[in-house]
């Protein structure tokens, strides 16, 4: 009888033991199915379909903070060529002045100001001269917040005499908006813009 017992008790500690590892079998099973479905609905939002001419491309949406580096230089980059591209025409330079100052702070419309009191959009339109900047680099701290960056570009300067060369050098920092807009699709703005240096280059021979 005691025997009995003995077995009886054996059988139920196997069954308490298997039933204690079916349990936690299933949990972790449960555990990963749902650690792993989440990772494939991440994946899928980050999948995008985009028609094309009549097919359909996969492209991939990732983070602002992978690209911060790229979108930084191309919103610095924008910012001045709206600035100094100019066309010997007071409405096509205030409309292209007017969208790089959704870009920037009153540092860049105090800079703008200073330049059309002391009648330089208007010595532009009196002598036709049409101007554009072509990018050289940009130096950019990305490692402290605010990001400080250093334009060097080359103005031309295109009269109907002569062609005039410019050396560009600008500094400010980069201030993250933390909002896109049609305006400013990047959502970033420059503060404390000045222009360091802005002077004719010597006539290539």
């Amino acid at each position: 009888m005691f025997t009995q017992f003995r077995n009886i008790d054996s059988a139920f500690k196997h069954i308490k033991t298997f039933s204690i590892f079916l349990i936690i079998a299933a949990v972790s099973i449960s555990c990963f199915s749902i650690f792993y479905s989440v990772r494939v609905i991440e994946k899928a939002g980050n999948r995008i379909y985009i028609l094309y001419n009549g097919k359909v491309l996969e492209a991939f949406a990732s983070d602002k903070k992978s690209n911060i580096p790229v979108e930084l230089r191309d919103h610095i980059k924008t910012f001045h060529q709206l600035f100094f591209n100019l066309n010997p025409d007071d409405k096509a330079i205030r409309a292209s002045v007017g969208k790089a100052l959704y870009l920037s702070d009153e540092s860049a419309k105090k800079q703008y100001d200073n330049l059309r009191e002391s009648g330089y959009y208007n010595n532009m339109i009196s002598a036709n001269i049409a101007k554009e900047v072509q990018l050289d680099s940009i130096q950019l701290n990305i490692e402290q917040y605010p990001y400080q960056f250093t334009y060097y570009g080359t103005e031309k300067l295109v009269r109907s005499s002569s062609t005039v060369f410019r050396k560009l050098v600008t500094q400010g920092y980069v201030y993250d908006l933390k909002e896109q807009t049609d305006e400013n699709p990047h959502g970033f703005i420059i503060r404390n813009w000045e222009i360091l240096e802005n002077q004719d280059l010597p006539p290539k021979p």
